[in-house]
């Protein structure tokens, strides 16, 4: 991701090809003043090309642009120094499409200021998760410029919770989003789980299914099934599958299986 500065500014790109598209964000943005607009843009193709110039922390994005433009789009980013990226969306459908195409968040149009608010807190806490602000140095992911999580944050009600990382038991997909079970309560955070996955300390954290993770030092016993699947017991009494896909990976972290 992009630098912020000193100042912790985030600097912002507007890509709408509708001024009054722009002009909804850049108002949204006026209660946000460590946010800096430094271009605005009217399609993907010209948006490429400025964010080689200008290098912004965040970008806005279009959604009603073609589903296939957008996943281009974010694809051709350089992964070391990729902005966060939110769709402003007119519809839900564009809005879970651009997230599940790589973007961070939504914005649904027309714009909510207290929607737009929430979603800016969540900007502002993955700038801190991604650059390790307020969090002991930890190994870097391989090929990316970031440092493994140590901390998410959550919606819970009208606030946010933050979680540190090793507290979650296992993490379950659904979709979108992710469920993180911690402590026998669960929270909903918006990521698929692959890109999550590729964002926690593999050292701890381990697939044992194509929809699920387990944080290793959570599990207490193994129960084998047929066919070569597997059952692990965790410390707070939940049973989760273990596919044979991951049993070799599992082998190596949790001892011969």
């Amino acid at each position: 991701m992009a630098s912020m500065g000193a100042t912790d500014t985030i600097r912002a790109v507007l890509v709408d090809d509708e001024v009054v598209g722009r002009l909804a964000i850049r108002l949204a943005l006026e209660t946000h003043p460590d946010v800096e607009v430094v271009a605005e843009c009217s399609n993907a193709g010209e948006a490429g090309r400025v964010l080689t110039m200008v290098k912004p922390t965040l970008i806005f994005l279009d959604g009603s642009v073609a589903t296939g433009e957008v996943s281009l789009f974010l694809r051709e980013l350089d992964p070391d120094a990729r902005p966060m990226v939110v769709v402003a969306a007119a519809r839900d459908q564009h809005a879970l499409q651009g997230v599940n195409a790589g973007a961070l968040d939504y914005v649904l149009k027309p714009i909510e200021q207290r929607q737009f608010d929430r979603m800016m807190a969540r900007v502002r806490q993955r700038a801190r998760e991604l650059l390790g602000y307020g969090s002991e140095a930890s190994p870097q992911v391989p090929g990316r410029g970031s440092r493994w999580l140590t901390r998410v944050s959550v919606n819970v009600g009208e606030h946010m919770r933050i979680l540190a990382t090793e507290e979650i038991d296992w993490i379950e997909a659904n979709g979108n989003y992710v469920h993180l079970h911690v402590g026998g309560v669960s929270y909903t955070y918006r990521a698929a789980l692959h890109q999550l996955h590729d964002r926690l300390d593999p050292a701890r954290f381990l697939r044992i299914h194509r929809a699920t993770i387990v944080n290793v030092e959570r599990v207490r016993e193994l129960h084998p099934l047929f066919g070569g699947n597997a059952e692990l017991v965790l410390k707070d009494g939940s049973h989760v599958r273990l596919s044979r896909r991951y049993r070799a990976q599992a082998r190596k972290a949790l001892g011969q299986l």
